[in-house]
């Protein structure tokens, strides 16, 4: 194994905390991975990684070596994807990890035109709506609603995606249409909160050019964007979200926009993906070719950030 491919050998075992998780996604046996680190441990006459039964962690000096790495790393894949054919032509194992609504309504509709495009680079796509810890389980890059939280990943804005409020005739019928939002108050919604914290989103609405939260009683909450369409048809409350997500059902008479007349802030979605992986030909072709999906869905996007996740 050649210097480099030591180092990405190393970089790797760090992230992922594991000489086996490291060794399959570099496609190599595990014996050569740990003679690898060996011969770079014997070279460099220091200690790198401290190793138990349960996990892999650098040393100190392992520590500050991962850095220097990840550092030369990136200025060499740099200068490769700027002088050869593979950022032309790249190819190999893209891993993704895209919200199921992304998924299934705007990206996979036209996954085909990014085969055609890059025939030499196979997608693993894992979906949900759980965060992921890029490094450690392995993954490329994600697509995801919100603002990003994470400061170590880096983030491009796709769009800001509009936004509706609706209920189902049922819910309407029974407890009647709301004209203003502040009659918010007097209704039920369909609760929406975060999987992996105790967090809940209120509905969000302009008012006299003045944003507004209005925080319903709900008697139901979910996790799940499919989940929380499926209640809000089926007459448990009024919900909002992404126009996109509920297009079918605002067609066909299943919900009803109520509100129309107070803009929502919309919400912003972007491509997220670690800092030293931004060059890697593979992700800097898939970002580019999403960005242009979502651009021809939605028009061009607001490029600020902020906080929080819807």
């Amino acid at each position: 194994m050649d210097r480099f491919d030591a180092l990405r050998l190393f970089v790797r075992i760090v992230e992922l905390g594991s000489f086996t998780r490291a060794a399959a996604v570099l496609d190599l046996p595990k014996a050569t991975a740990t003679h690898a680190i060996k011969q770079l441990e014997a070279r460099l006459g220091v200690r790198l990684l401290e190793r138990t039964t349960r996990q892999v962690r650098p040393t100190l000096d392992g520590q500050a070596y991962y850095e220097r790495c990840v550092h030369v790393l990136t200025e060499l894949d740099d200068a490769e994807s700027a002088l050869t054919a593979a950022a032309r032509n790249p190819r190999g194992v893209l891993r993704l990890d895209l919200h199921g609504t992304h998924a299934t309504g705007i990206i996979l509709p036209r996954i085909d035109e990014f085969r055609a495009r890059y025939p030499q680079v196979d997608l693993a796509i894992s979906s949900g709506d759980r965060l992921v810890d890029l490094v450690r389980e392995g993954i490329d890059c994600v697509v995801r609603s919100g603002h990003p939280r994470d400061s170590s990943l880096v983030a491009k804005r796709l769009a800001v995606m509009p936004e509706v409020v609706c209920a189902s005739p049922e819910y309407l019928q029974r407890f009647g249409t709301p004209r203003h939002p502040e009659e918010l108050w007097a209704h039920q919604a369909v609760g929406f909160f975060a999987s992996n914290r105790d967090l809940r989103y209120p509905f969000e609405l302009t008012v006299d050019g003045e944003l507004r939260e209005y925080s319903l009683d709900s008697w139901i909450s979910v996790s799940d964007a499919a989940c929380y369409v499926a209640a809000a048809v089926r007459g448990c409350g009024l919900i909002q979200l992404p126009r996109h997500g509920v297009e079918a059902q605002l067609a066909d008479g299943r919900l009803v926009e109520v509100l129309a007349d107070y803009a929502s802030p919309g919400v912003p979605v972007s491509v997220l993906y670690p800092q030293h992986r931004q060059l890697s030909p593979r992700v800097r072709v898939f970002v580019d070719w999403v960005a242009q999906v979502f651009v021809d869905k939605f028009g061009i996007g607001d490029s600020g950030l902020g906080i929080g996740v819807r």
